[in-house]
């Protein structure tokens, strides 16, 4: 990936401020986000941003970061890292991106960048010497099958040919690019072939009902069409001709006869069932095809589990013993697992229990560490531990200690309890969103 920095200090603005307008959509985008959640709002706020200006600055990544409580550098973290965002100023007219992935490639986009190049800048991320215009090479823009094509602001312009993207250009830098039609530029409608279209040419017959009707029409022409002629010759009979005997009468079935499906096995299993065949019009009742088919073989858990050799080139069952041993440290769901014998609390007169203090006048708000809630902060009075420094001092033992008498298995390390309470002894709230990047929940 490419380095993505600001644009030098010097065309940097001084300030930013969002319109009255975008000021009230920024507002609605953070309102979207749970509380506490309110910075994932930045991406929408930085597109804003850059479709007020043209391009994200500095002072609007700060901007931007003071609004949702969070440090700076996050913010610059999000608008570097995404190429959506244009970190230089761009044509006050029109920016121009040229997909040059695989398909547009192979239908010219090397020709299109060559037309920019000569109309706007030889070099990507430049403004044209009026400063109305700029390009530069994107990847895939999503109209594959219109390629070549170019997007500008939020319009794409597809099918493209050289000369017609030379048009647009000199529309949009003459301030005209309002005159110009986005989508396919030669005439193609949406993504249809290139030639016309090959199927779904005609809306005729879309419905059954109206091709059922036609079906049974077209049957009763042809029908009708065969009876007429062989009326006539059937009338004349010669008289010198001895009565042909009649044909013996076909014998009378005694019931439908099932499709045949010989090359299939006897089964009333959906898949092979005369009834559900289509489009043989004979139906089964299912307790005709029941009575042909043949019992399932009954089931054998020993043959079930014997490994095929050919698969396993060797005699064996498919499983082995039903409870295998796990690592120790095997993840399992809470709803799974066994109930876990409490364990005694350590004894207060342990040596490893932290050092208590008289109650002071003014305590800390130990619910600020993660993973204090009320109870266990009541706890932790009951023990004389009332300040955030008392807990930052707390070393290892005496940490095992109290995550016993809490019986919090680990939770104290996990949560990194001393961190936070250095973190809020030293500077409170501020510090903590310095070191953790949030605010203490």
């Amino acid at each position: 990936m490419s380095v993505r920095r600001l644009a030098d200090a010097s065309v940097q603005p001084a300030t930013f401020a969002f319109n009255e307008a975008n000021a009230a959509a920024a507002q609605q985008w953070i309102a979207k986000y749970p509380r506490g959640r309110e910075q994932s709002a930045i991406i929408p706020l930085l597109m804003i941003a850059q479709e007020q200006e043209g391009w994200v600055t500095k002072a609007a990544i700060e901007t931007i970061s003071d609004m949702l409580g969070m440090p700076r550098i996050r913010g610059l973290e999000v608008a570097t890292f995404y190429t959506q965002y244009q970190l230089n100023p761009v044509g006050t007219r029109a920016h121009i991106q040229v997909c040059g992935t695989t398909p547009c490639m192979l239908r010219g986009s090397e020709a299109l960048m060559d037309v920019c190049r000569s109309k706007i800048h030889h070099d990507q991320f430049h403004t044209n010497d009026k400063g109305t215009l700029s390009w530069e090479e994107v990847e895939c823009l999503g109209a594959c099958v219109n390629a070549p094509m170019v997007m500008i602001f939020k319009d794409t312009f597809e099918d493209l040919t050289p000369e017609r993207l030379a048009e647009i250009i000199d529309l949009y830098d003459a301030g005209k690019g309002a005159e110009v039609k986005p989508g396919p530029q030669n005439g193609r409608h949406g993504s249809e072939p290139a030639d016309g279209l090959k199927t779904l040419t005609s809306e005729k017959a879309i419905l059954k009902s109206t091709r059922d009707k036609e079906a049974k029409a077209a049957a009763k022409a042809a029908k009708d069409a065969a009876a007429a002629p062989a009326a006539a010759p059937a009338a004349v009979v010669s008289q010198a001709a001895p009565a042909a005997a009649p044909a013996p009468a076909a014998p009378a079935a005694s019931g439908p006869v099932a499709p045949s499906k010989s090359s299939k096995p006897k089964t009333d299993a959906p898949e092979t069932s005369p009834a559900l065949a289509t489009p043989s019009p004979v139906k089964v009742a299912p307790a005709t095809e029941k009575a042909a088919s043949v019992r399932a073989p009954r089931h054998s858990a020993a043959n079930a589990n014997q490994a095929s050799p050919e698969v396993e080139a060797v005699s064996k069952p498919r499983s082995g013993p039903k409870n295998k041993a796990e690592p120790a440290a095997a993840f399992k769901a809470p709803e799974t697992k066994q109930p876990v014998a409490k364990t005694e609390k350590p004894s207060l007169e342990d040596k490893n229990r932290p050092a208590g203090i008289e109650r002071p006048a003014t305590v800390d708000d130990l619910k600020l560490i993660s993973g204090v809630g009320p109870k266990i902060e009541a706890t932790l009075h009951s023990l004389g531990i009332y300040t955030f420094a008392q807990v930052a001092a707390w070393k290892k033992a005496e940490r095992e200690w109290v995550d016993g008498y809490l019986n919090f298995r680990g939770r104290i390390e996990r949560d990194d309890w001393v961190k936070q309470a250095k973190a809020l002894a030293k500077g409170g709230v501020a510090e903590y969103i310095r070191v953790f990047g949030k605010k203490p929940v």
